[in-house]
C-alpha cells in the first residue's frame, strides 16, 4: 500500500486509464508509478464507486467515480519510481492493511475481494 497524499491513512494505487490502455494496463502502470512495484495481475477483485472530490465537475458535481480492483502479485520491487518523492510503499498483512486503509470501498475490497482470492488462487 502507498501513503495518500492528501491526508491521513493508506491507500492502493490507483488512477484513470489513458484512451490508449486497458484498465487492466492501467493499474499495471499505476503500480509502477505510485508504489513502485512490477508483478502479474491475477484477478479482478471487482468494481468499487467512490466519491472524488477532484473529479468533480459540471458533468458529475459529486465527483463519482468508478474503481476496477486487480489483486497483483508482485514480483519485483523498483529502486526508482514515477512518484517516489511523494508516496511512502509499505508491506502489510491483510489485517494490517484494513485498520490502517483511508477509505472504506478499499477495506471492503481487502476484507472481501481479496481474502476470496487467497482462499481459491493456487497463485500463493
Amino acid at each position: 500500500m502507498i501513503n495518500s497524499t492528501s491526508g491521513p491513512g493508506l491507500l492502493f494505487p490507483k488512477g484513470g486509464w489513458e484512451n490508449d490502455e486497458t484498465v487492466e494496463e492501467a493499474a499495471v502502470r499505476e503500480a509502477i508509478e505510485e508504489a513502485g512495484v512490477r508483478g502479474d495481475l491475477l484477478d479482478f477483485v471487482g468494481d468499487y464507486n467512490f466519491k472524488s472530490k477532484t473529479h468533480e465537475d459540471e458533468f458529475s458535481p459529486e465527483g463519482l467515480c468508478k474503481a476496477a480492483m486487480f489483486a497483483l502479485l508482485v514480483k519485483e520491487e523498483l529502486n526508482s519510481r514515477p512518484e517516489q518523492s511523494t508516496r511512502i510503499r509499505s508491506w502489510l498483512t491483510i489485517s494490517q492493511a484494513i485498520q490502517n486503509c483511508r477509505h472504506a470501498w478499499m477495506k471492503e475490497a481487502l476484507e472481501y475481494g481479496f481474502c476470496i482470492i487467497l482462499l481459491t488462487s493456487d497463485a500463493f
